[in-house]
């Protein structure tokens, strides 16, 4: 009757393992379980939770569709509370930490602003007045600054750093790559001109100084002695040998690219935690915010500077790539530039793609990536546009060409580059204004709106063109969001609730969530979990008189892992 009476459970399976084998399995284990329940009785009662013993079974067995949403609901209410416990210890660990005040020099910052060959959006202004309020603190600032593509985050960080250096310290941008941390070096250059204030650049084949080119170990040496400056960088100012004498705020441009332990090799020597600023241009969909970041402070750029024109986003179906093609050459003849993004080639057979956690498979994966521009590269250069000048970026070239390409690029002596995701983050090229993807359903609507966001960066109208060769119904949907909305929190929201949140202790991105991943739409329960950790810490500090939950608290600190 296991397998036919009632509510039957359906496991997500693999070759040789069915459901049917999993019931037989897990049905006799149920009977007469007993656990011992971490979450503590008054908040089984305040809420009508089930006991713990009683929610597993529910969840595998039900005996009506009510218990098991209600078990699903009591399990999920555990994964959250434990991680806004975390979030609250966490932001009490970084409120016990020592770092410098900076005063907040008013006169200074209002000169700056009032030069800036712009106007700094109300956003803008906000976020701005958030970080340097923060910098005044005697402990560190942990601020995560979300904006959109193109709403001017680096220009906000910029004011902030500005304000750290003339007081005396050091600040470092960090860039995840070398041509992201040479733009960042030539607008900071241009928009501090006027400033008397040291930039620098150091990555792993350049050291500038305010304009000119010294060996690496003259920058260095300023650095360990304390010289005040602004630093612009790749992983190259993490290594052993540089040291930072006075490093006062960190800011880290697309956050998710730098891991925990490269942000604590910035502080190593030092007797006091920097300020941290992490940007990021991927906007996270409020309720992960709210679960994920707990109390960690954010600020939100949402408006768009006023001269942003919106980009025309269109999905060319494979009858339509002719034409795509003739309107391509139009706007080159018209001595503008394309972008042509390519996806990493799968593998026919599913058996032959190896699992990506060791060298080898990471390996295969950039040669699929490469392979699939160089056929690309093939097709436009010699079939379609043979006439045309056309480059090519891929994660094989060596940085040097890498820069050298984008430098051409950038000074109009291509009319397209075809390249990876390489160009996702940051790059700006104004004189581009067609932003062409591959197979454009491969990838995240994120990842998608991070690449229409490098065109439309000029004064001409620009365009996005989604090739897709798939006819599947939510990949249509997808693509149909992106053209709708040109929102990235919005789709964020929309990616979400399209692919499913993923796991929080997996390594799946997207797909089928585990319970308090599923629960994340559920803002109610989350609110819930918040309030019940904040009452838990504030009447039991250190969980010594909840000893199940501290002893499961550790266990999930292993298992979780958030930056």
């Amino acid at each position: 009757l296991k397998h036919t009476k009632g509510l039957v459970p359906v496991y997500p399976e693999t070759e040789g393992i069915t459901s049917k084998y999993l019931r037989f399995l897990i049905k006799p284990l149920l009977s007469g379980l007993q656990l011992n329940d971490p979450t503590p009785g008054t908040i089984l009662k305040k809420y009508d939770f089930p006991s713990l013993s009683d929610a597993v079974k529910n969840i595998h067995f039900p005996n009506s569709e009510d218990k098991a949403r209600i078990a699903k609901e009591r399990l999920a209410f555990d994964d959250l509370m434990l991680f806004q416990i975390k979030a609250l210890l966490e932001r009490r660990k970084v409120n016990q930490l020592k770092s410098v005040p900076i005063s907040f020099n008013e006169e200074l910052v209002k000169e700056f602003v009032s030069k800036l060959p712009f106007e700094l959006t109300k956003d803008q202004k906000i976020a701005l007045f958030e970080i340097l309020k923060d910098l005044e603190k005697k402990y560190p600032m942990n601020r995560l600054m979300e904006g959109d593509v193109g709403s001017g985050k680096t220009v906000v960080a910029l004011v902030a750093a500005i304000e750290v250096v003339n007081a005396g310290y050091q600040a470092v941008i960090m860039a995840p790559t070398e041509v992201l941390a040479q733009q960042h070096y030539r607008t900071i250059s241009e928009l501090t001109a006027g400033c008397d204030i040291k930039v620098g650049l150091l990555t792993s084949s350049t050291a500038t100084l305010n304009g000119k080119e010294p060996k690496k170990t003259v920058i260095k040496n300023e650095l360990s002695a304390g010289t005040p400056m602004l630093l612009i960088g790749t992983h190259a100012v993490i290594q052993k040998d540089v040291s930072f004498g006075k490093l006062a705020f960190v800011i880290l441009d697309e956050q998710h690219r730098f891991g925990i332990q490269q942000r604590a090799a910035l502080v190593k020597n030092q007797e006091y935690v920097p300020h941290l600023l992490s940007m990021t241009a991927t906007p996270i969909p409020r309720t992960l915010a709210l679960t994920i970041y707990g109390d960690l402070d954010i600020s939100i750029i949402k408006e768009k500077p006023e001269n942003r024109q919106k980009i025309d986003t269109r999905i060319v179906s494979p009858l339509q790539r002719k034409n795509a093609y003739q309107f391509l050459r139009e706007e080159v003849d018209k001595e503008r530039q394309v972008f042509v993004v390519c996806p990493r080639i799968e593998p026919s057979d599913p058996k032959e793609a190896v699992k990506t956690n060791n060298r080898q498979s990471k390996m295969n994966i950039l040669w699929q990536e490469v392979k699939a521009v160089e056929e690309e590269y093939k097709k436009l250069s010699q079939e379609i546009f043979p006439d045309l000048k056309v480059a090519m970026l891929h994660g094989k070239l060596k940085p040097k060409e890498k820069n050298e390409i984008m430098s051409d690029f950038k000074d109009g002596k291509y009319d397209i580059l075809v390249s990876t995701s390489v160009i996702e983050v940051g790059v700006d090229i104004p004189n581009a204004t067609i932003m062409a993807i591959e197979s454009a359903e491969r990838f995240g609507l994120a990842q998608l709106h991070q690449f229409r966001g490098r065109v439309g960066r000029g004064e001409h109208q620009s365009y996005c063109l989604l090739f897709s060769s798939s006819a599947d119904k939510s990949t249509n949907q997808r693509l149909k969001a992106l053209v709708i909305c040109d929102d990235g929190f919005e789709l964020a929201e929309k990616d979400m609730a399209i692919r499913g949140p993923g796991e929080f202790m997996g390594t799946k991105q997207s797909g089928m969530p585990d319970l308090a991943m599923a629960s994340l739409a559920n803002v109610e329960l989350i609110k819930k979990a918040r309030l019940e950790a904040r009452l838990l810490l504030k009447e039991d500090p250190s969980l010594n008189h909840h000893p199940l939950l501290r002893d499961r608290l550790t266990e999930f600190q292993k298992m979780t892992h958030f930056e």
